[in-house]
């Protein structure tokens, strides 16, 4: 048990990276990145799909008040971002919340949030690259460029909207008098080629633009920095354009009742929104190539939270105010608004900026999960081919093409909605182990120096108290909840109430500090949200993991070969 719990001391993860520990023949990764790069970088992440697509739905669910869950779901990411923040500025190498497991937890921990965080970057990617080819394809068809039907979606879609206009036509309606999306699935699925039997629809702008984003990452971090600069100046333009100019267009009594749908409502879009803040990960796994990793880290990862949250909130107080919340139901909320009050150029503008917002995450994700990989080669848990750095341009070459290979195929054959089945758990898995990771770093007593240090307040009493009168208003109000909860759709919040009582019981007896407790709560509580059927997936998931882990990972780790070779 103990070998499956060993740890790597801060000072030799430092020692390894300095020297380049890799396939690379001494060659290290370039220090390029300063503070206003990495807060470009966390602003590229979080603001793509989730605000140009994603704020529909949640505004949908929650009406005006979803101004509030951009809010809690910001203040959950803060107190994770500090965390992360404190670990970066301490073991400021790549590899994010890996890495960081590896020193706090040990090396079972740290693979499962390797394979974890494997998975989230690939379907987050391929998601995006769905979504990028839904506002492209909308877009060419604008501007009277076709792209044949069969060609811009996945199989599913197409089968599904066949069989719908079908019983449609069947049942008398008009084709004219449908909706234009279901008709362009029912000419994919008529209009594709087919092998046997088999109708030949693939997404190919999916796959094109993760190709392309691929090769600029595998170009350099040079190059990947200034097109992730360039994409976010122009999102922020098109972004503070819709906020200033559809001000103007603001009807107060939209936002009248403000919360229609209650708290239930506005928690709805939760998964959704929180998918939007997994760039602060992204912006840690290139703390190599930061010119000063400890100090400008944390405020990049600050910074770029700060601003997101004021744009999300400002955007989501426009959109309700501009149209009824009933209406916002769509996957490009930003143009439909427009087009409601008659401004078409504005429309046309904003879906432009959509496909510059979306490609800029897909570059960043495109550009940690290669780094995650490369860190996990480095201690052995997989071959030393995934630590390979590009003699020329500095990159994790290998790790880089299987990534777009492992991206670029699924989007080609995906649907969005099964893609997105698995976004938020595996991201909020991820903040709960680094803020439990600081609670064990800070009862370390030889830990190293940090420029960054989370605020120490003591939870001693604090969170005991707060949880007996948490637990005293659930009594009053819902005296049948935890009976309730006793079912077999419900037990991640079973999950999530033992966790809570057992971080009390540790809390009151090493004097934790309060920030980190408030960023594992806020996160397990949120990821408890989540479907009992995600929960299986993701277990599924990380059960293949550790069947990897064990079959090579467990015998190849340096830390394992190092013990051998002292016996």
């Amino acid at each position: 048990m103990s070998s499956l719990l060993r740890k790597k001391s801060i000072a030799k993860i430092l020692s390894d990276a300095e020297s380049g520990l890799s396939d690379s023949h001494g060659i290290g990764l370039k220090k390029v990145l300063g503070v206003k790069d990495l807060t470009a970088l966390g602003v590229a992440a979080v603001i793509g799909a989730g605000i140009f697509s994603s704020i529909g739905k949640a505004s949908y669910d929650g009406g005006p008040g979803v101004m509030f869950l951009y809010i809690f779901t910001a203040i959950a990411c803060g107190f994770a971002a500090l965390c992360y923040a404190e670990f970066a500025s301490t073991v400021p190498v790549s590899g994010s919340a890996y890495t960081y497991s590896y020193v706090a937890f040990g090396e079972i921990f740290a693979w499962i949030i390797g394979w974890d965080l494997l998975m989230e970057y690939a379907i987050g990617n391929i998601a995006v690259a769905i979504s990028w080819s839904d506002y492209f394809t909308n877009l060419t068809t604008k501007a009277g460029l076709h792209i044949p039907d069969w060609l811009t979606m996945d199989y599913q879609t197409a089968h599904a909207g066949f069989t719908k206009v079908t019983e449609a036509i069947a049942s008398g309606i008009n084709m004219s008098a449908m909706d234009a999306l279901d008709v362009s699935k029912y000419y994919a699925w008529l209009n594709a080629p087919t092998l046997g039997s088999l109708h030949l629809i693939v997404d190919l702008p999916a796959m094109l633009i993760v190709v392309l984003i691929t090769y600029i990452v595998y170009r350099g971090i040079k190059e990947s920095r200034r097109a992730s600069n360039v994409m976010v100046l122009i999102k922020l333009a098109i972004i503070l354009l819709v906020i200033i100019l559809g001000a103007f267009y603001i009807n107060t009594d939209n936002w009248s009742p403000f919360t229609p749908t209650g708290i239930n409502g506005i928690l709805k879009g939760v998964s959704a929104v929180f998918f939007a803040y997994i760039g602060f990960d992204a912006i840690s796994t290139t703390a190599e190539e930061c010119k000063d990793p400890q100090r400008d880290l944390p405020r990049g990862m600050i910074y770029a939270l700060i601003i997101c949250t004021v744009l999300y909130v400002a955007l989501s107080l426009v959109l309700t105010g501009m149209v009824h919340y009933t209406k916002l139901n769509v996957g490009d909320p930003l143009a439909m608004v427009f087009d409601a009050v008659d401004l078409k150029f504005v429309s046309a503008i904003v879906a432009g900026s959509a496909i510059i917002a979306t490609a800029g995450v897909l570059l960043v994700f495109q550009l940690g999960q290669p780094r995650i990989w490369m860190s996990m080669s480095r201690d052995g848990l997989l071959p030393k081919i995934f630590s390979r750095i590009h003699p020329k341009y500095g990159t994790p070459s290998f790790s880089t093409i299987l990534t777009g290979f492992l991206v670029a195929v699924p989007a080609l054959f995906l649907n969005l909605e099964v893609v997105l089945a698995l976004t938020s758990i595996g991201t909020l898995f991820a903040f709960v182990l680094v803020c439990g990771g600081i609670l064990v770093l800070q009862q370390q007593k030889d830990r190293p120096e940090s420029r960054f240090k989370v605020p120490y307040v003591n939870a001693q009493f604090i969170f005991p108290v707060a949880l007996i009168g948490t637990l005293i208003l659930i009594f009053m109000n819902y005296p049948t909840y935890f009976s309730d909860i006793l079912a077999w759709e419900t037990f991640p919040m079973v999950i999530f109430w033992v966790v809570v009582v057992v971080l009390c019981g540790y809390t009151i007896k090493n004097k934790f500090s309060l920030i980190p407790i408030l960023g594992l709560v806020s996160c397990f509580y949120l990821m408890a949200q989540e479907s009992h059927t995600n929960w299986m997936r993701f277990l599924i998931w990380l059960a293949i993991g550790l069947v990897v882990y064990f079959l090579y990972g467990y015998g190849h780790s340096k830390l394992n070969v190092k013990k051998e070779k002292a016996i």
